[in-house]
């Protein structure tokens, strides 16, 4: 009897609660969240890449002489490696192995073919470059008020002594580091061309 009475009322239970719209809610288990783990791919280094060709200075007349400049990976095999050279709208050389350039400004493209894996590939760069003439300048005028030649020019000139007299002192000299020269010179020769004579001490 017990029996029957607990079955009626658990049917007039789940009648009831059918009946008024009440839903049992059954949490669903969250997903743990997943860790993130970054990896950075290592960057791979260019097969071939091209370097900058540097300023020429090149005296008087004379001219520089320009090649290619480039650095390879393990295992690349270079076909070739040219430059074509323009200066403004001029074409001044194509598909040089070097080039011999006078003072100027260039503009100067490399190319690299090599090949890698058994596959030919063509690398190529533009830059400008710039050949310059070197100074010709034997000497730099000074004020007589510093002490310091500028860079270049180490011999230092000026006038001294009861006489005035045109002096040029050396480094290593007794009086060269507290002289404060009218002229700084390249070489000693340019001073005594310039009518110094040389120090004594």
């Amino acid at each position: 009897m017990n029996k029957l009475v607990q079955r009626t009322l658990a049917v007039i239970a789940a009648s009831s609660l059918a009946f008024s719209g009440a839903t049992a809610a059954i949490a669903a288990p969250q997903p743990a969240a997943a860790s993130t783990i970054s990896i950075t791919a290592a960057k791979k280094a260019p097969a071939v890449t091209i370097k900058k060709i540097g300023t020429k200075t090149v005296k008087g007349s004379a001219k520089a002489t320009i090649k290619p400049s480039y650095s390879k990976a393990k295992n690349v095999k270079i076909k070739s490696a040219l430059v074509n050279v323009s200066k403004g709208k001029k074409l001044v050389a194509k598909n040089k192995k070097s080039v011999k350039l006078a003072a100027g400004t260039y503009k100067v493209t490399t190319s690299v073919k090599y090949q890698l894996k058994g596959k030919t590939s063509t690398v190529k760069k533009t830059q400008t470059l710039l050949v310059k003439k070197a100074s010709t300048k034997k000497s730099v005028r000074m004020n007589g008020k510093t002490k310091d030649c500028p860079s270049g020019y180490p011999v230092k000139g000026n006038r001294t002594g009861s006489n005035k007299e045109w002096k040029y002192h050396l480094k290593g000299q007794r009086f060269y580091n507290i002289t404060k020269p009218e002229e700084c010179f390249q070489t000693a020769a340019d001073a005594r061309k310039a009518g110094y004579r040389a120090s004594k001490i």
